[in-house]
């Protein structure tokens, strides 16, 4: 999904499930983000500088050749069904957790879920369990098995890797990259975001986000989403606005969430009647525009010409507004402007 500016952004509007070596997809939600399982390999990672966090590029597809020597593919349903005696030795919440990742390979969504269930006193079911429900729109329900899997430490995880399949929670930044979370508590607390925004229970969004910082403090996209939701409270909170200038302080143009935190960081300037200083920083966002979306420039163009109506600089505010009309003459209110 593409970025809109002017109007509310959601870094984590849904969840959707790609089961991609089988060819077959399982959507867990309306948009934006996904939960791929798949085998190690298949995709390489690239980093977003100084977060922590990466976005990934597909290597190799289905099909395509790989080096010699490698050691021959095992399908996933066959990786995934247990023998007679193996049942006999295996824990059974392993076995509910093998035959729901099993029916979800199938696209039987209903009884995944209710092996999921069944298996929730462990955490890695307890996560495939919350975003299917979260699919279902059976909110409550899915911040509890979220909740307990963010909860699960190093236990989180362990069942995925016990029975090789790598999970992966994706954030649809813009259309050329996502940023990725493992079977980590990472990937139960975004989960957990999108639940309480679908609720409007925006406070206990914004807690989960502060408790994503504490896990990485660098981490731009988290920062840029915890600086939208301060900024939608803002009216009942006016010390949020100053929340935001401290959350964004620092923040490097090296790449498109870092440029879009500096958006928010001007319209929190801007709030606080520092407009001089909001200035700046959209002068130094705009010296960057590879790798940049359209509208990303356009609203911070936008924002600059208002920085420069509230210093009393008209004739830069005028040189912006037809620069922004020649981009888009149906942006905002650029046509009257110029009248």
């Amino acid at each position: 999904m593409g970025f809109r500016f002017q109007k509310r952004i959601r870094l984590f509007p849904g969840v959707t499930l790609n089961l991609s070596k089988s060819g077959g997809s399982l959507s867990l939600g309306p948009r934006g983000a996904k939960l791929n399982l798949g085998p190690r390999g298949a995709s390489g990672s690239v980093g977003l500088p100084g977060s922590g966090a990466y976005y990934t590029k597909k290597i190799w597809r289905p099909g395509s050749k790989k080096k010699r020597g490698s050691a021959p593919s095992v399908r996933k349903q066959d990786r995934l069904t247990m023998g007679f005696f193996k049942r006999l030795v295996t824990p059974k919440h392993e076995e509910d957790f093998v035959d729901g990742l099993k029916a979800l390979h199938l696209g039987d969504e209903l009884t995944a879920l209710q092996h999921f269930l069944n298996a929730a006193k462990h955490p890695d079911p307890a996560l495939m369990a919350g975003f299917i429900l979260l699919r279902q729109k059976k909110l409550p329900e899915a911040i509890e098995q979220l909740t307990f899997a963010a909860k699960g430490g190093n236990e989180l995880g362990t069942l995925f890797h016990k029975y090789d399949t790598d999970p992966h929670i994706s954030i649809a930044i813009n259309e050329e990259f996502s940023v990725h979370a493992g079977a980590n508590p990472r990937a139960a607390m975004l989960g957990l975001v999108e639940a309480y925004q679908e609720l409007d229970q925006l406070d206990e969004a914004r807690t989960v986000l502060k408790g994503l910082l504490d896990l990485n403090p660098e981490d731009p996209v988290t920062r840029l989403s915890l600086a939208e939701l301060l900024f939608d409270g803002a009216e009942e909170n006016p010390e949020h606005i100053k929340e935001v200038v401290r959350l964004t302080q620092g923040t490097e143009n090296d790449s498109e969430p870092e440029a879009c935190l500096m958006l928010y960081q001007a319209r929190a300037l801007r709030k606080l009647g520092l407009a001089d200083e909001a200035k700046t920083v959209l002068t130094s966002a705009l010296r960057k525009t590879k790798d940049r979306s359209p509208e990303l420039l356009k609203a911070l163009r936008y924002e600059r010409i208002l920085a420069y109506e509230e210093l009393g600089d008209n004739s830069s505010a005028k040189k912006d507004t037809a620069r922004l009309f020649a981009m888009d003459a149906d942006y905002e209110d650029v046509a009257d402007r110029l009248m």
